[in-house]
């Protein structure tokens, strides 16, 4: 993991207890980390194709929707039954930021830090 994708996960995780995982995928490289106290963690297997396929997919798809006459893409929440994950596209357009919280987490709000982080830590 470079070094700027090392501060962005210190920084995301240091938002709260309530983020329980972080990582990044760009293409075939995907890079994780989790808290060490998640309870009911999701198996690492399953993480490395949500990063590689699932979350690549739709964030593809509903770009592309949000590009025909919605102003674009923020930001993408997808509540799971165990855990809440949001999201985003990096701003250079070359991969995604996924952050796993908790269910009770303020998604909106995490979203809008997340946003923050991003562009802060990469000029734009």
């Amino acid at each position: 993991m470079s070094s700027s994708r090392e501060d962005i996960v210190r920084t995301v995780f240091g938002l709260g207890p309530h983020v329980r995982y972080v990582a990044f995928g760009h293409g075939q490289d995907i890079s994780t980390a989790q808290r060490e106290d998640v309870q009911a963690p999701s198996g690492s297997g399953s993480d490395f194709y949500e990063e590689l396929l699932v979350n690549p997919t739709l964030l593809t798809l509903a770009r592309q929707r949000g590009d025909l006459d919605c102003g674009g893409l923020r930001h993408l929440v997808i509540a799971y039954g165990n855990f809440t994950q949001v999201v985003l596209p990096l701003p250079d357009g070359t991969g995604h930021l996924s952050v796993c919280l908790e269910r009770d987490a303020d998604t909106d709000a995490v979203a809008a830090q997340l946003d923050e982080i991003l562009r802060s830590m990469s000029g734009t």
